[in-house]
Parts: C-alpha cells; structure tokens; sequence
C-alpha cells in the first residue's frame, strides 16, 4: 500500500509499505475513505520534536472495514467506521471515568501511521464507532474531523465548563480552535470571542458561531478580552495552540473562578506558579479522549446540524501529502484532507 513517511524534518515521503495485517485477536483492518495533515504532526515536520528515523504519518482516519480478529464483536467487515487518535479498550477504570485518550492499553495510532491506503486499528471494539449505514460522500470530511480535530476542540470545551450564558474565548485559529468556536456554540455559550489575525479563518470562526473577533495577541490580545467582558476576563477560556504565550494569554484572559481547557500540545511551556496561585483559574486539558465524544459527534453529523468538515480548505490526493504538509506549514491551508 501506499503510505506517508518523514524521513527527516521537511522530507514527507509517499512511498509503498508493507499492507497491515491482524496481529492480535482485537485488530480491525480498515480501507480509508479519507485522512489528512493534522497541525501537530507539523511539530516533527518542522524539526521542533525529534525525527529518529523514518516515521509512518498520520492519526485521524475514517474508512470502512475489511478484516477483524477473532475477538472483535462490534464492528464487522462492510461498516464505515470512525476512530480516535489513541486506540483504546474502552473498558478499563480509566476509560469508564471518560479518559480513553489515558487507557491502560493505550496504542497511539500515530506509530501506526493514518496517512495511508490502509490502516491496522488495534483494539478495534473500544477505538472504533460505526455509522448505522453507509455514509454519503459529502460527510465524509465532517466524520474525519471527528477523529481528532472536532473531538479535540469539544474536549477543550468541556474542561473548560463552557454551558448556556458564558462568554469564552478560543486561543487558536488552527482546525482544533474553529472547532472549539463550534463546540463552545452547540454547548450554548452566549458569547464566543475568537483570537485570530487571519481574514479567511476570522471568516470561519463567524461562520461557526464566534460573536467578536480579536486580532490582537499576548498583552495586547488579553486586554482587548478584558475589554469585551467588562474587565473581568471570559468565563471559559480554550487553548488550541501549545506555546508560552498562547496558554499565558489564555490563563490572563480568564476571570477569577473562571476555566481553561488546554488542548494545543504543549513545547517549551512553564507556567509562573505565584500568579496562578493567585488567579483562581481553574486548569483542565490533554490528550482528548475523542472516543469519549465519538457516538454524539457522529449523530450530530449525520443528522446535519454541524458542518465541521469545513475545517478542510485543501483536498489532495494520498501522494501529494507532501503537498498538503507544505500548504499548512506556510499556512495556505488551515487542514489538508487527503483522498487516498
């Protein structure tokens, strides 16, 4: 099959690797309908995480199945399913508490490598959600944002208590932050104010419900929020980038008793422990446990009422995934779908 390799910090490869097999009795194989480039894997691509080697890519993926182990009982040859980034029993004490993304048998399927023809899904009963029926091509983006993307940016809404009449504010205008505008929306926060100095996202934002648009950044963007909220700051805050000044600018954006929900994957971050302790902000975040969110995610789509699909502005095909790499590097594209 044909899968995307980085051999090294900007050198993504689509080359012929060996097709998956079942390995263990829980294994699925699964044909992708679809995958693409997620703003994390451009922290390898960039050289900012370590490249040891030539590294199969990718960890969002939806498809349909073509093989099970012994052992798997809920999916079967012939579903479309949709699954997470981690790979997950969905039975351990962990996952029954809503943290599959920290199961106990955890696999991370970025090892694994989405960016491919086919993919071999471990622990399939716990990782993968099926459609009740085939679905129609055109929401086939949306259930792959729900993979990563879409789960991620709920997740960041949940941890940070986003609910009916909250102001929040979304630090981030990347995929997973548009979508945290989208979640904050579904889950009827009154006001949701988007960070972003880019025209064509501040555009996207809207259109997913953002109310006010803030184009400043660290001090500057903070005190515009504090603007818009009285002085106070907004009740819940989401972070969707990873860096020390996105997640100060979310902390001091947030009032006293206020919530942040952290979700950018985090490099170089140290956080001034006197100033947190004396800002009574409340502090969630990680890995989303997607699998968590998948069932309602998925009905939500299916049944039209959200369109995260939207999040994809560049459609390649599997062999141009260095491409689709280039474009979100040099922001030309916020998320890049790949077609196999």
């Amino acid at each position: 099959m044909l899968g995307a390799v980085l051999h090294a910090p900007g050198d993504v490869r689509v080359e012929q690797r060996e097709d998956p097999r079942i390995v263990d009795p829980t294994d699925a194989v699964i044909r992708l309908s679809a995958t693409c480039v997620c703003g994390s894997d451009l922290w390898p691509y960039r050289g900012i995480e370590r490249v040891d080697g030539p590294s199969p890519m990718g960890h969002e993926y939806v498809g349909v199945v073509e093989e099970v182990g012994d052992e798997v009982r809920d999916v079967r040859p012939g579903q479309f399913v949709v699954g997470s980034f981690f790979a997950s029993d969905n039975t351990c004490e962990v996952c029954r508490a809503g943290y599959q993304s920290s199961c106990v048998h955890r696999v991370p399927m970025g090892g694994i490598g989405a960016q491919a023809e086919l993919l071999r899904v471990p622990l399939a009963d716990g990782t993968l959600v099926a459609t009740p029926e085939m679905p129609s091509d055109d929401l086939v983006p949306s259930l792959l944002a729900a993979s990563d993307v879409l789960g991620t940016g709920w997740f960041a809404a949940v941890a940070a208590e986003v609910g009916p009449g909250k102001t929040v504010a979304v630090v981030g205008d990347g995929a997973v932050g548009l979508l945290g505008v989208l979640a904050a929306r579904e889950l009827g926060a009154e006001r949701v104010i988007a960070m972003s100095r880019h025209e064509s996202r501040q555009e996207l934002a809207l259109d997913f419900g953002a109310t006010d648009v803030v184009t400043e950044r660290g001090d500057e963007g903070v005190a515009r929020v504090r603007d818009l909220t009285d002085g106070l700051g907004a009740h819940s805050v989401i972070e969707a980038v990873g860096t020390q000044e996105s997640m100060m600018q979310a902390i001091r954006s947030t009032r006293p008793g206020g919530h942040v929900g952290y979700v950018g994957v985090t490099h170089d971050v140290a956080l001034p422990g006197m100033e947190l302790f004396f800002s009574h902000v409340h502090l969630h975040g990680g890995p989303a446990p997607v699998r968590r969110f998948l069932p309602e995610l998925i009905d939500l789509v299916l049944e039209r009422r959200i369109d995260p699909g939207k999040v994809f502005d560049l459609t390649l095909t599997l062999d141009q995934a260095a491409e689709g790499y280039r474009a979100m590097d040099e922001r030309r594209a916020v998320k890049t779908l790949l077609r196999p």
